[in-house]
């Protein structure tokens, strides 16, 4: 095998889509390393082989540990890599995106910068959450209101669906278990879909921090992502899970939220939501990679220029 130095980077084409990924794959107590383009997990009960570029987000649990081999291969197939606390997650850092173009990220800071167009994605969001009812006209801070109430409601019908007792929510940055079984299952349902939401954003080529309706973090457009599927998928499996048992129920949230991120196919949903929402609407359809990576110089009046040559003489900008 040619050394990690030598050996050339895949090309987009090279590489699983990030919708065909598995959603996140957990490890514990293992030390992570390299087989050619697989990462091995190896523990007192052998070595377990997992293809590099199937891999959404890989979460490192407890008592692992991760060879710099591992993470090169992890990052040159766009892996999201999490380190994960005894009660919940926690997503600290990334692999590169599975795509050599700007034009989701360049759409996105477009949008961004413009207030009317930050807000009609804002709005976009909501109608996605909320299909029945119409955003239109609304103003942020209605469109926070009405999302904060039906997320009350969502946390009352889970409640009286599953028969849990839930006291409202409640969470300590930091302080897991002081929360009761419903609001500990909650809290690492969120954590989790921020894991899985973010390794699909770094995957594309997005930008994390530019968000259309958090604001101020390095992370606000994943939550704004994650956030899509709240009332969905997230809350749902975590009330479902407290009601089975309040013992363990953080890991078994995480299980459990995995295996219906699968079953939904949400990864693939969650690619395409990006693209809807970022993306002009006769562009939704075409592959954000073409065939090969494509460079082009910019000119103040279009269209762009190739790349690789000298443009010293002849040409008018």
């Amino acid at each position: 095998m040619p050394t990690i130095g030598k050996r050339g980077l895949s090309t987009p084409r090279e590489l699983t889509r990030v919708a065909d990924r598995l959603s996140f794959v957990y490890l514990e107590r293992c030390t992570v390393h390299r087989d050619a383009n697989a990462i091995t997990a190896e523990d007192a009960d052998g070595t377990v082989h997992i293809p590099s570029a199937t891999i959404g987000t890989l979460l490192l649990g407890p008592g692992t540990r991760v060879t710099h081999q591992a993470m090169s291969v992890l990052g040159e197939s766009g892996a999201g890599v999490v380190w994960v606390g005894e009660h919940g997650v926690r997503f600290y850092a990334g692999g590169r995106s599975l795509t050599r173009s700007s034009a989701l990220v360049e759409a996105q800071a477009t949008s961004w910068a413009n207030q009317r167009t930050r807000l009609a994605v804002a709005r976009a969001m909501y109608r996605k959450r909320f299909p029945d009812e119409d955003p239109s006209g609304c103003t942020r801070r209605e469109l926070l209101g009405m999302e904060g109430q039906r997320v009350k409601d969502c946390y009352r019908k889970e409640a009286a669906r599953t028969g849990v007792t839930w006291r409202g929510r409640r969470f300590a940055p930091g302080d897991f278990t002081s929360g009761d079984p419903p609001n500990q299952a909650v809290t690492a349902a969120a954590q989790c879909m921020y894991g899985t939401a973010h390794a699909v954003v770094a995957a594309l080529g997005c930008t994390p921090g530019l968000g259309f309706v958090h604001s101020g973090h390095e992370l606000s457009f994943v939550l704004d992502i994650a956030d899509l599927y709240k009332t969905e998928i997230g809350i749902p499996v975590a009330f479902e899970t407290a009601a089975e048992s309040p013992e363990d129920v953080g890991s078994r949230t995480r299980r459990a939220l995995r295996d219906r991120v699968n079953e939904t196919g949400l990864l693939d949903r969650c690619v395409n939501d990006i693209k809807d929402l970022l993306l002009p609407t006769t562009a939704h359809g075409d592959p954000v990679d073409a065939p090969g990576d494509r460079m082009t110089l910019q000119t103040d009046h279009g269209p762009d220029l190739a790349s690789g040559r000298n443009y010293a003489d002849g040409v008018i900008w």
